[in-house]
């Protein structure tokens, strides 16, 4: 059961969650003191524009979160200043406002891509220096502001009236709290995201305030509750395959409602409601989800295309990861627990390159492991421009296994670099190579010949996003154009481009529109 404890990945993860625990336990329970749980949430969120800043201009996105977090904070502080009542509807409002301008940022300024996205929903398995010296640095100041303001932010939180009239209230001390959030969620981010913040910052702080009533007792346990569930969950995470952060949220308001419940029903039901989610975390660590297995070399392949390749030139010599499922998009891959464990593993890993896969340099950087990397994208003869601007820009069109004779130079690559890995089945492999590469020269003539059928000014094709030039270029057909008219899908199509599209697939009067089942 301790097993995934052994991986560099997740003893990193640990230490980020113990480190983030303290700021949380702490700056949690002046949260529900305070009422300012909406906030908490909502600041996270707030800092999507600064995610798009900084990836667009090219500087930390960290840097970029908290100089939005910091604004919305002096935002719904400025506003409220005169009615300390509204801190729902001013959050609210400026919520709204900071997400319009994100959306604008990113999808008509700087058409941003996954990094926003990476920081949206988090990734606790790729944390490193950066981020744990970040989470110690929020836990500091926790300490020390709830140190020297602690007393006043007690008395305005359970009596505001007389605090203000007895002068322990100060504007200068909400605006501190304010900010002191911001920093902590901003902290949380790389291993949370924006969107499950809050699970690690409110719910621990909620449920311990069910059991106690003293202050200093309720902010231990708070911080102990955080470590808990942060560790545990990071533990399930791994176990199952799941997102770190989802299983962390879902145990944590798994945890609250056992507790909540606890207040009302019997103390033997609490202990078989306690008893059942003990079974269930022990189950879950009976698994063995995604772990890879196999003889010879465990081999890490990032999109289905490679995995397949790598398959049928390894064979039985070979154990293959396949990262990307079917009918999935590779421009929104999250990493999931198994990825980064095989890849800790491997003696390989074969990566499509052109930025197709771009997030697997993080992933190869953080697993802990030391695989040869082999970019097959750099060793293939047929190669498309590809795009200069926009979310995910290339020197390259990344989608060059839609040629076949790029598919025989990746397959070839990939019986090289496995012969390398295992040098006692180098015939194995050249031998399976040779065979693979027949088939797809086979096939190249029947899709020639079948084109070759069809007059060249009706071979049209219309899809959903631009990846089939290279397709298009070997067997001679016109790209009237796609849905999303770029080569990634985080692009998006307005509606004059809609419009436009429309109109020229009536002029050019194209028969059939191929739709990808993975978009």
């Amino acid at each position: 059961m301790l097993a995934p404890f052994h991986y560099a990945f997740v003893q990193r993860g640990v230490w980020e969650v113990l480190l983030l625990s303290g700021a949380a336990g702490l700056i949690g329970t002046w949260i529900v003191l305070r009422g300012l749980a909406f906030y908490a949430h909502a600041v996270g969120t707030a800092a999507f524009p600064g995610l798009v800043l900084a990836d667009g201009l090219g500087f930390s996105p960290i840097l970029g979160a908290f100089g939005a977090a910091v604004v919305f904070a002096l935002a719904v502080e400025a506003l409220t200043a005169s009615q300390r009542s509204e801190y729902g509807s001013f959050t609210a409002l400026v919520l709204v406002g900071a997400i319009a301008l994100g959306v604008i940022l990113a999808s008509d300024v700087f058409h941003s891509g996954p990094n926003v996205e990476t920081l949206l929903f988090g990734s606790l398995l790729l944390v490193g220096t950066r981020e744990l010296v970040l989470a110690a640095c929020a836990t500091g100041a926790a300490i020390g502001a709830t140190v020297l303001l602690g007393c006043r932010w007690l008395a305005t939180g359970f009596d505001p009236a007389n605090a203000r009239a007895l002068r322990v209230w100060t504007a200068l001390g909400d605006a501190l709290l304010l900010f002191l959030i911001a920093v902590t969620v901003v902290a949380s981010l790389s291993a949370l995201g924006a969107l499950l913040v809050a699970s690690l910052l409110v719910l621990p702080a909620a449920t311990t305030r069910l059991w106690t009533r003293r202050l200093v007792t309720w902010q231990l346990s708070s911080v102990v509750l955080a470590a808990a569930e942060g560790v545990v969950g990071l533990w399930i995470s791994v176990e199952s395959n799941a997102p770190p952060g989802a299983a962390i949220a879902v145990l944590a308001a798994g945890v609250f409602g056992i507790a909540a419940l606890g207040r009302a029903v019997r103390p033997s039901v609490l202990a078989g409601l306690a008893a059942g989610l003990l079974l269930l975390v022990g189950a879950t660590g009976c698994g063995t989800i995604g772990r890879t297995g196999g003889k010879g070399p465990t081999v890490v392949a990032t999109t289905t295309q490679i995995a397949d390749w790598v398959r049928a030139v390894g064979g039985d010599a070979v154990s293959v990861h396949q990262i990307l499922q079917p009918n999935t998009d590779p421009h929104e891959y999250e990493p999931r627990p198994a990825d980064v464990e095989a890849t800790a593993s491997a003696s390989v890993v074969f990566e499509n390159g052109d930025t197709l896969d771009s997030w697997m340099a993080k992933v190869v950087s953080e697993a802990g492991g030391h695989p040869a990397v082999v970019d097959l994208g750099r060793l293939v003869p047929v190669k498309l421009a590809g795009e200069s601007s926009g979310p995910e820009p290339s020197r390259f069109d990344p989608h060059w296994w839609h040629d076949p004779r790029n598919a025989e130079a990746a397959v070839s690559a990939i019986a090289r670099a496995l012969a390398r890995a295992d040098p006692a089945k180098r015939a194995v492999f050249r031998r399976n190579a040779s065979a693979y590469i027949r088939r797809v020269r086979r096939l190249d003539r029947s899709i020639a010949a079948c084109f070759g059928r069809i007059p060249p000014p009706e071979r049209k094709l219309v899809t959903d996003h631009d990846a089939f030039g290279y397709f298009a270029a070997r067997y001679g057909i016109a790209v009237v154009g796609a849905v999303i008219p770029s080569q990634t899908t985080q692009a998006q199509a307005s509606a004059g481009a809609t419009a436009r599209l429309i109109a020229l697939v009536r002029h050019e009067h194209v028969r059939a529109i191929f739709p990808e089942s993975s978009l």
